[in-house]
């Protein structure tokens, strides 16, 4: 997919130079890490090639630098949230130098809300704390400033801080620059070079009108592929973060992968089990909170990532002969492609609500049910418990459902109330023990025990807080007729404020939609 609108816009750009034509540098990178070409397939062992350390950093050298007018990218200071402009302000006010960076300028670029703004400045982080009332340093190993301007969170980082973290020997060395325009230009490079992906490499100052693009990232959004800053395999043995978050951007944007992106994130897969398990979860929710779930499971599946976080579902996959690069569809992609429709990054939901459809899914998969079942209990859950009156509009419905899913099975025609009320009580109790399978490194290590050929896998990364919570959204279902304790939503628009903060009659409300609209898809449907 080319972005044929970027590709008009950067034909106006101020003069095109050289990087080593305004300040000298080399970069260095880790012998061993850098040497890595290609990876055998057949038995995983990385290939040494004696000129490839020459080759990254040539190949990183010879890229021209642009800097961009804003304007002409289409970028207004309209498009900046009201709190991170206050804390660009009050830095600018204070003679600091400021830029938004990361994905945050792709974004803008591309004419998308971005999840969020990140700032960069001269100030060092004490001074940013001095700046803003309400501003804490966080982090460690990577500190950066937290700044609260109402209810809202922007995140700034100092060059100071970044460049003392970022690896010397992988760091560009400045030799006798020209001038404090090159000084400043080498600066900005090194911080750019320290970013996953060229497409959030680039710098915009909002005062000066100016995007700055070191490291070809223009180029690559105009031909929408993901591509690492320096070498793909070097990258994900650094970070191997990196490889969760080319999928998720990828996802989000219908990027494709560069040749070598792809080829490492298959071949390096396995290194996602290093990760702490809160930072897969925060990765995961990424992907399937904000917009784009369908995407991100097809690419998870297409480079063997699924069976290695989500085995259960990547038996589901397996069982259901879902090829690597199938284009078709499933119930489990079709609930989360409907889920989609009423998230953006802008606007997502509760983590809980995606591992409530994951349970619910399973449970279906294992067992499948009448479309009545499912309908009566997704209004029951709906209702919030109220299971008499579910039933008794259940026995209405003259909606077609998709018949393409095996988890839908026909069923009697006129199933008797008490009938149809028992498979809604089962079902319930079947999501919850599929909730309990999915939190049980045994019964996740047993899930792909039919495919030799895959990855051993026990992770758990749903931690027990968020399992409880998962489990509250079902606990309004039962048969007394008073549900104490559990009130339903009123009105049918969806409040985010509250879908994100996880309030259980929004989430309640938003997982019913999701199953009525999965099983009995129209194009004109009604809302609940």
């Amino acid at each position: 997919m080319a972005i044929s609108s970027v590709g008009f816009a950067c034909r106006s750009y101020f003069p095109v130079r050289t990087l080593h034509s305004h300040c000298l540098w080399k970069i260095r990178f880790n012998t061993v890490a850098a040497a890595i070409e290609t990876v055998d397939d057949s038995d995983g062992f990385f290939t040494k090639d004696s000129d490839s350390q020459d080759k990254v950093a040539n190949g990183t050298r010879d890229r021209e630098w642009k800097q961009l007018n804003s304007k002409d990218l289409g970028i207004s200071s309209s498009m900046i949230s009201k709190s991170t402009r206050k804390v660009l302000n009050g830095l600018k006010n204070k003679g600091h130098d400021v830029y938004l960076v990361g994905g945050c300028v792709r974004d803008l670029i591309l004419k998308r809300t971005p999840k969020d703004f990140d700032i960069l400045t001269s100030a060092e982080l004490r001074e940013v704390v001095r700046t803003f009332p309400r501003c804490e340093i966080v982090g460690r190993r990577f500190p950066i400033c937290h700044v609260y301007i109402g209810d809202d969170l922007v995140e700034v980082s100092s060059f100071s801080t970044s460049a003392q973290n970022y690896p010397r020997n992988t760091r560009t060395e400045s030799k006798e620059s020209s001038g404090s325009d090159g000084d400043e230009d080498c600066i900005r490079l090194n911080n750019c070079l320290q970013r996953d992906f060229t497409i959030n490499g680039l710098m915009f100052d909002p005062y000066a009108k100016v995007v700055y693009d070191y490291l070809g990232g223009m180029e690559d959004i105009r031909k929408a592929k993901v591509r690492t800053v320096i070498h793909a395999g070097t990258s994900f043995q650094q970070d191997c973060a990196r490889i969760l978050r080319a999928i998720r951007i990828a996802a989000r944007l219908g990027f494709r992968m560069s040749k070598e992106t792809a080829h490492f994130i298959k071949n390096l897969s396995l290194l996602v089990q290093r990760l702490d398990k809160g930072r897969i979860l925060m990765e995961m929710n990424y992907m399937l909170a904000y917009g784009s779930a369908e995407a991100s499971l097809r690419l998870l599946w297409k480079f063997g990532i699924l069976e290695i976080l989500l085995p259960i579902q990547a038996a589901y996959f397996a069982r259901s002969g879902f090829r690597r690069r199938d284009k078709r569809t499933n119930m489990l992609l079709s609930l989360f492609a409907n889920l989609d429709k009423l998230l953006a990054p802008d606007r997502p939901c509760h983590s809980s609500l995606w591992i409530a459809i994951l349970a619910f899914h399973k449970a279906l998969a294992d067992q499948p049910r009448s479309p009545l079942v499912v309908a009566a209990f997704s209004l029951a859950v709906h209702n919030c418990g109220d299971i008499l009156e579910a039933v008794k509009i259940t026995k209405k419905i003259t909606r077609p459902h998709d018949k393409s899913f095996f988890e839908l099975v026909e069923s009697e025609e006129n199933l008797d109330f008490q009938t149809l009320l028992d498979e809604v009580m089962d079902l319930d109790a079947s999501i919850k023990d599929a909730l309990n399978q999915m939190t049980d490194g045994y019964f996740i290590s047993k899930a792909m025990a039919a495919y030799p050929q895959a990855p051993y896998s026990d992770l758990v990364f749903i931690p027990l807080q968020l399992y409880l919570r998962a489990g509250r959204i079902f606990d309004c279902v039962k048969k007394e007729e008073t549900q104490m304790g559990f009130e339903a939503k009123q009105g049918s628009k969806i409040e985010y404020g509250s879908l994100y903060s996880g309030d259980f009659p929004e989430i309640r409300h938003v997982f019913a939609r999701v199953v009525f609209d999965t099983v009995f898809p129209l194009n004109l449907s009604q809302e609940l």
